[in-house]
């Protein structure tokens, strides 16, 4: 992607905050002008704003208003002063930035992973624009309780594509879960991944790792296993099974609020499937969620399944809205994020 250097302009601060700053900063912006394979590993540092203050205040930034955050200090709602277009804002430190977006910068544009439109750097800092959202597949799920096999098809189908896409230009994603993947507009009928910011990025064609990084309930048994390394894409081959399974079923497949239980079922691999489910949908899923990673499909071969190709081919069917189904039952479903901040973060 080419970026071009602008000529400097000005940052304006609106609102109260608990530390007076100056009213202008100069800052150099950096546009992305058309799609492309990478970023200019030399972007400079002009002067920057600093982060927006955590008591929430306005501030303008080049072409864009940073309006209230939507996670922790550095992730904000943005919108475009001129065409009022809805973004959102991620905030690094000048110094890490391209390491936090490595991943976006040996991919190529897809239209199932968030692309990044915008960059603005600074001296201290990198504000760095994505597209908006319309809400997680972790909640869309939940809210409904299970999907139709037809909708669960074409929504996994965007899933897996997005994820050959990155295991195709090595990357691994390590981090799957359905709340990583969003909905692209308002009708929930395409999907993107929301973040590339946990992927790994190879060199090689060796897949190997060996750190624990991952949601508790979507880790794969080899992961669990203890010493030694792993295969990162067939891992996520994992994750993908899982919640290719939560989607249609409803629940994990492997769910307990005890930690050492939870991976207990993990590493033994024994979980149900319930037969309101097809034939295809059923090897599918025992297709992807075997316990020896080397008898798994890859995610390229995933989208290549019959049961994806035929319900891809089926006209969609009228089903219940977002948003409802019978609550009081959801204790038994997918549960609320949280799960003890998803067990502190896999213990770190």
């Amino acid at each position: 992607m080419n970026i071009q250097r602008s000529n400097p302009i000005n940052i304006t601060r609106y609102g109260r905050s608990r530390h007076k700053t100056h009213d202008f900063e100069e800052l150099s912006c950096l546009r992305t002008t058309e799609s492309s394979q990478s970023f200019s590993p030399n972007l400079g540092s002009p002067s920057p704003p600093e982060t927006p203050n955590s008591s929430y205040c306005i501030s303008c930034i080049g072409k864009y208003l940073l309006l209230e955050p939507l996670e922790g200090d550095h992730v904000f709602r943005a919108v475009h002063v001129h065409s009022g277009e809805e973004l959102v804002c991620k905030v690094f430190d000048i110094a890490r930035y391209q390491e936090s977006l490595a991943a976006y910068f040996c991919l190529s544009a897809h239209r199932n992973i968030n692309q990044i439109v915008e960059i603005l750097l600074g001296d201290t800092k990198a504000y760095v624009f994505f597209e908006r959202s319309h809400g997680d597949m972790h909640s869309f799920v939940r809210a409904c309780k299970k999907l139709r096999e037809d909708e669960a098809a074409r929504l996994f189908h965007q899933i897996a594509s997005a994820v050959a896409h990155c295991h195709d230009n090595s990357l691994v994603l390590r981090d799957l879960k359905l709340r990583k993947f969003v909905f692209k507009n308002e009708d929930r009928s395409l999907v993107m991944l929301e973040s590339l910011e946990d992927a790994c990025v190879l060199r090689g064609v060796d897949d190997s790792l060996s750190d624990k990084h991952g949601c508790p309930a979507y880790v794969s048994p080899e992961v669990l296993s203890g010493g030694g390394s792993y295969s990162g894409r067939a891992a996520d081959v994992w994750s993908l099974g899982v919640m290719l399974y939560t989607m249609l079923v409803g629940r994990y497949p492997f769910h307990d609020l005890e930690p050492g239980s939870l991976f207990s079922k993990i590493r033994r691999g024994l979980f149900s499937l319930p037969d309101s489910l097809t034939p295809k949908a059923r090897c599918l899923i025992r297709s992807v969620l075997r316990r020896d990673p080397a008898q798994r499909l890859t995610a390229r071969e995933i989208l290549e399944h019959p049961w994806l190709a035929s319900s891809l081919d089926a006209p969609p069917q009228p089903g219940p809205a977002y948003g409802r189904g019978d609550r009081g039952s959801w204790d038994q479903l997918v549960p609320d994020v949280n799960m003890q901040e998803e067990l502190d973060k896999f213990f770190s």
